[in-house]
């Protein structure tokens, strides 16, 4: 049998295990709290494997590396940042979701300053995710044109079919079980390619260390102070903490994992746990793109590279053995397949229950609702990565949307948690100006994306704090 039909064999079974996970464990039928929240009840390590599988993506799989083989590990500072930010939001945002049952991330919204602002930062959801998840599914396709001979049509449809099958049919409970799987997935096979990595390294493992500390490719920390660098202390620890706040604390894709659990004890631990998990992951990764440097410094490609992005990619196909580069390249629809079948599921949630009445009803006819649901946010998201070819970066595509429309929306749930009496109005006009300044930012400066959803929260805060006190009261 030749090396391409043993890694199309690996992959087609890899696609048939997860089918058969969705269908084995969203057996159950039920409400809506079933199919959108898995019936409130998923351990919280279960949920932890789930978060760092939805927030891991084919951009993380290329990326990271990328990063690490053009620089040097300080990337790690903005990981640390995730960790302080699931701190801050376990601590402040999981307890207001436990109360009053609520099913979205967006209803306690709508009990502080009306429905237009439930309405309203849902549409940003909506919106963002739909822009966001889209791209990464464009940069999933063009990793797999690498890896396979097929079309960027047929890479994107291939997921998504596969993809949407276990969702549509076995809702949350499928999703987050066939994400905790996706994990484990490609980070051992990202763990396996590296370790063929480092025995093809000519010098030796130590030699090779000594090396690369010779030229600054394990630095890990930088107290410098530059506004248009990310990867510094400060922009790393400060971006990434907000952006963690603004992503897993009011982004309906995370907060829905947390309206599985149980309770609000649960919700936190899984949190947390997450950030411990996603902070190693991003070392990983790191680390191979630091050996990819030490690997092809010694021994250059044929073919040179045209975008560091295609490193870890090319290696998986060129140097692993047979079988083993279709387990890495199934690690890659896998990590696809988390984050794209989360977008499906919490998109779906968004437009049933902030739009559609909240499932009032009917509950059949609340289901066949969420399942069209679902089948709508997958065509956006193959709308949205072929529209994605004409956007530049992948990369930062995908990091700039999530920066310039999340931080309005934190700052719109702080207000929320302040107490402060804030009409809807404001609220909107807080939120809205607080995306524009981090627009403006963006398109007018080389501010670095890390300060953007502090510039935008910063703003929204500001100008809702004013309407409080020009309103000259406060809520008991």
């Amino acid at each position: 049998m030749s090396g391409a039909l043993v890694n199309w064999a690996v992959i087609g079974a890899y696609f048939a295990l997860t089918l058969w996970l969705g269908e084995r464990v969203g057996r159950r039928r039920g409400d809506l709290d079933e199919y959108f929240l898995a019936g409130r009840g998923m351990p919280w390590w279960v949920i932890a494997l789930s978060i760092v599988g939805t927030e891991t993506s084919t951009l993380t799989f290329v990326g990271v590396p990328a990063i690490a083989y053009a620089g040097n590990l300080t990337f790690l500072q903005v990981a640390l940042g995730y960790v302080v930010g699931r701190f801050l939001v376990a601590w402040w945002l999981v307890p207001a979701y436990f109360t009053g049952g609520v099913r979205t991330a967006y209803e306690i919204l709508a009990v502080r300053f009306g429905l237009g602002a439930r309405k309203l930062a849902s549409g940003v959801f909506l919106v963002s995710r739909a822009l966001a998840d889209g791209v990464r599914l464009f940069a999933t396709a063009l990793v797999l044109q690498a890896m396979l001979p097929m079309s960027l049509a047929t890479a994107v449809v291939g997921v998504l079919v596969v993809t949407f099958a276990y969702t549509v049919r076995g809702g949350l409970r499928a999703v987050i079980w066939n994400d905790a799987m996706q994990l484990a997935v490609y980070v051992g096979g990202a763990t396996l390619a590296l370790v063929v990595l480092m025995g093809r390294l000519p010098s030796g493992l130590g030699a090779t260390l000594v090396d690369l500390g010779a030229s600054d490719k394990l630095q890990v920390l930088s107290f410098a102070w530059d506004w248009t660098n990310p990867y510094l202390f400060w922009s790393g620890l400060i971006g990434g903490a907000v952006l963690t706040m603004a992503t897993h604390g009011t982004d309906q894709m995370f907060v829905q994992r947390l309206l599985a659990c149980a309770d609000a004890p649960t919700a936190r631990r899984a949190v947390i746990a997450s950030g411990v998990l996603v902070f190693f992951q991003m070392a990983l990764f790191l680390l191979i793109g630091t050996y990819l440097f030490a690997f092809y410094s010694i021994a250059p490609p044929a073919q040179p590279f045209t975008s560091n992005d295609q490193i870890f990619a090319r290696f998986i196909v060129e140097e692993l053995p047979i079988g083993l580069a279709g387990l890495v390249i199934a690690a890659v629809f896998a990590a696809a397949m988390s984050t794209l079948s989360s977008s499906m599921s919490s998109i779906a949630s968004a437009v049933t229950l902030d739009f559609l009445g909240g499932g009032q009803g009917d509950a059949t006819a609340a289901l066949r609702t969420s399942r069209l649901a679902t089948a709508g946010a997958a065509i956006a998201l193959a709308v949205v990565a072929w529209l994605a070819q004409a956007w530049g970066s992948v990369l930062e595509a995908g990091l700039t949307i999530t920066s310039v429309t999340f931080g309005g929306v934190l700052g719109v749930f702080l207000l929320a948690a302040s107490g402060l009496s804030i009409p809807g109005w404001a609220i909107a006009t807080a939120m809205l100006t607080g995306q524009a300044v981090a627009l403006f930012l963006q398109q007018t400066t080389a501010l670095a994306w890390t300060w953007l959803t502090p510039a935008g929260a910063l703003t929204t805060l500001l100008i809702g704090g004013a309407a409080a006190l020009l309103g000259g009261r406060r809520d008991g």
